[in-house]
């Protein structure tokens, strides 16, 4: 005979939850809500829309906390490299200070140029998010806790994320402003050349896990992080996978396709209101995203160091803890480093890094063919 089922105990539901989200959702969460679905004769497409729409709103909430969070650490951390106080008047420390600025960009008139092209004008920002939300539905937070795990999730991610550029481009393009346009090219340029580099390392850590399953990509990192694990080759490949990730989503020193000393703001010069701002929550995003993959890749992603695994602190903790120290060396890139020129910007791309991409490719397949660090 069958187990009875066993009951509901919201306290243990609480723990689970906290410690282990993903088996916690997909194990009590998902069966409890299909089954109150099957009970009004709602079937298996109705839940599958129902979960999406649940995801999308998650989504667009953890998207929207982040950002704002990362626009008062970004500045914070800039005052601290520049020797002065950053934000401290709007709330405890300045903690408000995000919900000021969104409530007065919510009062800014949205602008469209009269020589502008309209459609396109008004949906390049919608392009950018869109490619924001289709990186992270397949980014894992923990085991199990991903939107959904892709066979090919490293593939689909390298496909998706040159939809950012596509955004760039029609912003610059249909802005009828020079400064725009001169922009949109420079982005074209600048993330055309650095997706070659991230992609060739990505390319290596495939070759070396054996799998283009994001999520199994960590799973194998159980034992040993890819960092040393790949030898010289994890150090080598994650100081690529960085310095071209800052370039590719115009993080300065990087900064050409906006370079507001020369183009006033670049490719979003005549944006105003809530659509400058999803270019801007777009920028955080993706330097989440960058750090995200960076941990996820050479840092174990939610797996915790071996000597402390015993201390029992839930994955998504490692993840995030990792993931922030990442993005403060990016923003550590920002405040320490000047602008390039765009010639040294295009020989750090396909004199330097590209061929170092290269020969790390080439010593990883050595060392996975070896079976040195299996």
């Amino acid at each position: 005979m069958p187990a009875p089922p066993q009951p509901f105990v919201l306290s243990a539901f609480v723990v689970q939850l906290l410690l282990h989200p993903g088996a916690a959702l997909s194990g009590t969460v998902g069966p409890a809500l299909k089954g109150l679905l099957a009970g009004v004769g709602v079937g298996d497409t109705g839940y599958n829309a129902l979960v999406a729409l649940l995801c999308f709103v998650v989504m667009s909430g953890f998207v929207t906390v982040t950002a704002l969070v990362l626009t008062l650490a970004e500045r914070k951390v800039a005052a601290y490299f520049q020797n002065r106080k950053g934000p401290n008047r709007v709330g405890p420390w300045g903690l408000l200070q995000p919900i000021a600025d969104v409530v007065k960009l919510l009062q800014k008139e949205d602008i469209v140029p009269r020589a502008a092209d309209r459609p396109i004008f008004l949906l390049a920002p919608f392009i950018g998010m869109i490619a924001t939300y289709m990186v992270l539905a397949v980014i894992p937070f923990d085991q199990g806790l991903s939107v959904t795990d892709l066979d090919l999730g490293v593939l689909y991610i390298t496909a998706v994320s040159g939809l950012g550029v596509l955004s760039i481009l029609m912003a610059g393009w249909s802005s009828a402003n020079k400064y725009s346009l001169l922009g949109g090219l420079r982005s074209a340029a600048q993330i055309v050349s650095y997706e070659l580099s991230p992609a060739l390392v990505v390319l290596s850590v495939v070759l070396f896990s054996g799998t283009l399953s994001v999520q199994a990509i960590v799973e194998k990192q159980s034992a040993q992080w890819n960092l040393w694990h790949m030898g010289p080759m994890g150090v080598l490949g994650m100081l690529i996978y960085l310095t071209a990730g800052t370039a590719e989503i115009n993080r300065a020193p990087f900064d050409l396709p906006e370079a507001e000393s020369e183009l006033t703001a670049g490719y979003h010069t005549e944006y105003s209101g809530m659509r400058f701002s999803m270019f801007q929550l777009a920028e955080f995003m993706n330097m989440f995203i960058i750090a995200a993959l960076t941990v996820t890749l050479f840092l174990g992603g939610w797996q915790p160091l071996g000597p402390l695994r015993a201390l029992g602190v839930p994955g998504y903790l490692w993840f995030f803890g990792k993931t922030t120290l990442v993005m403060f060396v990016i923003m550590w890139f920002r405040w320490t480093f000047p602008r390039v020129r765009v010639d040294q910007l295009m020989k750090l791309e396909w004199k330097i890094l590209l061929p170092l991409s290269f020969i790390n490719l080439v010593l990883v397949a050595l060392w996975a063919a070896a079976g040195v660090g299996k």
